[in-house]
């Protein structure tokens, strides 16, 4: 489960859950609402055994998610930072997070989000995400999710969620579990 979270609904709401759901795969979503002098506040963050918590600072900044991942116990996770190849790159290699959001519309198609994949694959840990795509990109990105090293539960939501009418004739649908099937064959209708 991933919730979103800024100053004022952050600690106390992830804590409430934390508290119903002991062992819940929790992970929270900041979406850059955070500075480094919010440090104390997010260290907090650490007594919650979150799986990741997802872009804290702001968008582009590698250098500050280096300095609070290098306070933090719980790994960080950089989105909107790897728009770019080169980023993710700079990201691990400075070792400003621990988990990067791949995302094949954000980094420009699957050719280059599986570039991310692969230099992901023995430092990093990729997480598959999505945005508002269509059942083209749906598929897309079901098919990325598929690769070997996506081991944490991705945020790819269902098509049908955003489209009355679809450009496909498959419908990415939230299992009862949720979770969604990947295509079993070759191309989309």
């Amino acid at each position: 489960m991933k919730i979103k979270i800024k100053p004022g609904r952050d600690i106390e709401d992830a804590s409430a859950i934390r508290k119903e759901f002991p062992n819940l795969r929790l992970q929270v979503d900041a979406n850059s609402a955070y500075s480094l002098d919010d440090v104390k506040i997010l260290s907090r963050f650490d007594k919650l055994n979150l799986l990741l918590i997802e872009q804290p600072l702001f968008e582009d900044d590698i250098w500050d998610h280096l300095k609070l991942q290098e306070q933090f116990e719980t790994p960080i996770c950089l989105d909107e930072v790897s728009f770019r190849r080169g980023h993710a790159r700079y990201a691990i290699e400075m070792k400003a997070c621990r988990v990067i959001n791949i995302k094949a519309g954000r980094l420009g198609g699957l050719s280059q989000a599986v570039l991310v994949h692969d230099l992901c694959q023995e430092v990093q840990c990729p997480f598959g995400g999505g945005m508002l795509e269509t059942g083209i990109g749906r598929a897309s990105n079901l098919a990325l999710a598929t690769l070997p090293n996506f081991v944490l539960p991705g945020d790819i939501s269902a098509s049908d969620r955003y489209y009355a009418r679809d450009i496909t004739n498959e419908r990415f649908v939230l299992n009862s579990d949720s979770t969604i099937d990947v295509p079993r064959g070759a191309g989309l209708e």
